[in-house]
């Protein structure tokens, strides 16, 4: 699954975009851009994959994705096909990451968000009070005037960097420096991973798409992504597990086998070690989610 490059284009009448997506207008593949993301996620809930991190969202969850990170956000079936109040809906914000001139970057009161304009390349998910606090702030900017908008802009930036309340997503081995032959290879293996999830892939295999022995990719891999290929290929499985047990009408059986497990016993075990559930409690919980909704 290779990302696609996605760019957005500026307008006469501004240089970054705020956009609403409601329903199937959510649905996007594995994707990255140049610009920088902050993603609301006012009324869905599903698996996203940033970088190398596979996590669940929900209602409320904010997300700052740095530049040219791939990414990628599967939206629960019902959230995209619901209309009306009960669809779903997200709001983005994206921006380059000088759209604020390199000269007032450099001043000592926006250090601070300076920071994290480097901080977010790995994706960064906001908890605490901020995560509360600025959801308001990002809806009035829809429909604010441009002046507005990048007063806005720049005020939620203040907030996150001072508050810094927000934690990484993504391995900082994941996305280097552009011609990195390092993310090269990295993204080689991420691309034949989610590609193959579903089928037995050995560490022989995926350290010869590296011309590595065996032994050598398994250091290589740590020392980019700080986690074992073994971890992340659980974190793969599991994560289109999770969205398989809510997307269709499969048992668990159905779902272990699809997601390239042959012993029930053992999906069940590391189902539970990702998402904490078993994946009868996963389904039941999401179930009971909808029957309040």
């Amino acid at each position: 699954m290779k990302p696609a490059l996605r760019q957005i284009t500026a307008t006469p009448q501004s240089s970054f975009l705020v956009r609403k997506d409601v329903g199937s207008s959510m649905l996007n593949n594995w994707h990255y851009h140049p610009e920088i993301e902050l993603l609301f996620i006012r009324r869905s809930s599903g698996t996203w994959l940033i970088g190398d991190h596979i996590g669940h969202f929900k209602n409320g969850d904010l997300v700052l994705i740095g530049p040219n990170l791939p990414h990628c956000f599967r939206h629960e079936y019902n959230y995209l096909t619901r209309k009306g109040k009960a669809a779903g809906e997200t709001i983005c914000v994206k921006f380059v990451p000088g759209i604020f001139g390199s000269n007032f970057l450099n001043i000592p009161e926006i250090k601070a968000i300076k920071n994290l304009l480097s901080y977010c390349n790995c994706g960064l998910q906001l908890t605490g009070k901020t995560k509360i606090s600025l959801p308001a702030t990002i809806e009035k900017m829809l429909a604010a005037t441009p002046g507005k908008k990048i007063i806005s802009l720049l005020s939620i930036l203040e907030e996150i960097a001072e508050s810094k309340e927000y934690v990484p997503l993504s391995s900082p081995g994941f996305m280097q420096s552009p011609g990195d032959a390092n993310r090269d290879k990295i993204k080689l293996v991420f691309e034949h991973t989610f590609n193959h999830y579903n089928e037995k892939i050995t560490l022989n295999q995926v350290a010869a798409l590296l011309n590595m022995t065996t032994q050598s990719f398994c250091r290589y891999f740590k020392n980019k992504t700080n986690k074992t290929y073994i971890q992340f290929l659980m974190e793969v499985r599991i994560g289109y597990a999770c969205r398989l047990l809510v997307d269709d009408e499969k048992n668990v059986s159905e779902v272990c086998y699809e997601c390239g497990y042959n012993n029930i016993s053992h999906f069940n075990h590391q189902f539970k070690i990702i998402t904490t559930k078993t994946p009868l409690e996963y389904k039941g919980d999401y179930l009971q989610m909808q029957a309040v909704n």
